[in-house]
């Protein structure tokens, strides 16, 4: 993947600059902002080298610090992956492993708990998602479970309120809030603003409504794949070409009488209930005048077969990317807020999110699997003064790794039971390394939505080995070098034999360093 070019820091002078910054980052700790979207993929960003994403705020925080190209989470899904960055621990470890049945345990360690005792006011604003109230944190203000686009529910110490509004701007709104009742503070804090774009079903602004319209997005030259080879990948249920994505809930072309998997969600009969009906009449007035004429032109055009499928392709492109729009706009309204009242330089501000997310690739939309599009994230920071690293960083990272830097950026000691690694001597200098040989992974949630198998596995930077089990016993192999796509199954190619022994041990090495149960299940 090319990237685009990066801002970089030239000449001694700024070197020497930064340098004796450092004393002054000592006296006083930084502030941290953590932003976090909700399936937000690197391929909708422009400073991950994709031309059609328009995302100057967010490109700007990656000219301006560090971008990296090798970063994961440990479980590609919303509520475990955020209990990963809260403890720094894996799903089997903070007891979060999927979004059905497990709850937060509210009083283990937790980063922001560890921030207040390093003397960090903390604070998070919008999405939670983890099934129980937020503790270690100063103040907070969470959407109502997944939370709704437009005229969303707030829970604050229990109250919950309806606030009129887009759901991005709110979020944006009561951040910015929160930073000016608390600027004065001698204390450093620790923002978390978490976002709930860009989460399906894709509803962007009424103001966004007409972006991207115009815009014919590449299709994926893998979206018709066939899964040959890869039994898992053939049974999902995430497929954009098929009714796993609705015409009605995820696509907005309802016409009334007409019935869907997935209908109520977004529309009742009364009109009042589902997505659509949290809009008020004003908004719902913009948002018919959008849709109606797209709507009668679909129906009047009866597409089957390929035309319907990347008619469809295109319909969640433009929905999806108007979504990012908003998002983008509103980074830039709290860098302009961080610059106008003199916290930039001094604050570290690391956008993410909570997995990747597929955008058509393998036909495919939603997340889940081991592959690439939802087992990578977003990571850029924008690095503050006294840190000299800049562009791109290939060091393999991942999720939990955000705990114990957060807390080696404040001074504070990071526990030993802290299963992820400290980013910040990458973050100092480029000499530095992660010292990581591989990465683990492992999703639990099945039987679920998307019908994506329960799995684990281990990449270290170029091979990926992947075993399915529960109700099927399949593992996988891949050598992203030669098949970034991850098109060929290469368990079953003798010529591996060697590579796959070696990862089977390393592998293995990584469930006992986890202390995984799993391998107790399935030894290696």
């Amino acid at each position: 993947m090319k990237l685009n070019n990066l801002y970089t820091l030239g000449g001694i002078s700024a070197l020497s600059i930064l340098g004796a910054c450092s004393s002054a980052k000592e006296e006083k700790p930084l502030n941290i902002i953590y932003i976090m979207t909700d399936d937000h993929t690197q391929q909708a960003m422009g400073c991950y080298g994709y031309d059609y994403a328009n995302t100057p705020n967010l490109d700007r925080i990656a000219n301006e610090g560090v971008i990296f190209t090798n970063s994961y989470v440990a479980n590609s899904l919303s509520g475990p992956s955020r209990a990963c960055m809260l403890t720094g621990k894996h799903s089997h470890a903070n007891g979060f492993t999927n979004n059905i049945d497990s709850y937060f345990d509210g009083s283990q360690q937790t980063f922001p708990k560890l921030l207040q005792n390093a003397g960090y006011q903390t604070a998070i604003i919008g999405k939670w998602h983890l099934h129980s109230v937020p503790t270690g944190f100063d103040h907070w203000e969470i959407l109502n479970g997944q939370g709704e686009y437009f005229n969303p529910q707030f829970i604050t110490n229990g109250d919950t309120t309806v606030c009129d509004g887009y759901v991005t701007n709110l979020i944006t709104d009561k951040s910015i809030a929160w930073l000016e009742e608390n600027k004065d503070n001698e204390k450093p804090f620790c923002l978390l603003v978490h976002h709930k774009a860009i989460h399906r079903n894709w509803m962007a602004d009424t103001c966004n409504l007409d972006a991207y319209e115009d815009v014919v997005f590449p299709l994926p030259d893998n979206f018709y794949d066939d899964y040959e080879g890869r039994v898992a990948a053939k049974e999902q249920e995430m497929d954009i070409k098929t009714n796993d994505m609705d015409l009605i809930y995820d696509l907005k072309m309802y016409r009334p009488g007409l019935e869907s998997r997935l209908r109520q969600n977004y529309i009742t009969d009364d009109g009042k209930h589902g997505l659509y009906g949290t809009m008020n009449e004003e908004q719902r007035k913009v948002w018919d005048a959008h849709y109606t004429p797209i709507i009668n032109d679909f129906y009047a055009s009866n597409l089957k077969g390929k035309e319907l499928a990347e008619w469809k392709y295109q319909r969640y492109m433009k929905d999806y990317m108007k979504t990012v729009k908003s998002l983008d706009d509103n980074v830039g309204r709290l860098l302009a807020y961080l610059e106008e009242n003199d916290l930039l330089e001094n604050t570290l501000i690391v956008y993410t999110s909570d997995q990747g997310f597929y955008m058509g690739e393998h036909g495919w939309f939603d997340k889940r699997f081991m592959y690439n599009e939802s087992f990578s994230t977003p990571l850029i920071m924008r690095m503050p003064n006294g840190y000299e690293r800049r562009g791109e960083i290939s060091d393999l990272v991942q999720n939990i790794d955000y705990a114990p830097t957060f807390l080696d950026i404040a001074g504070a000691d990071i526990p030993e039971d802290i299963q992820g690694k400290s980013m910040l001597p990458i973050l100092k200098s480029e000499n530095n390394t992660m010292e990581r040989k591989a990465l683990y992974y492992h999703f639990y949630e099945y039987p679920a939505e998307h019908a994506v198998k329960k799995h684990y596995g281990i990449y270290d930077g170029r091979y990926k080995l992947i075993h399915f089990y529960d109700d099927i016993d399949v593992w996988e192999l891949y050598d992203r070098a030669t098949d970034p796509k991850e098109m060929t199954n290469l368990y079953n190619n003798p010529e591996y034999k060697d590579i796959i022994i070696k990862l089977k041990q390393e592998l293995k090495e990584l469930q006992i360093e986890y202390n995984d149960p799993i391998l107790e299940q399935y030894p290696l």
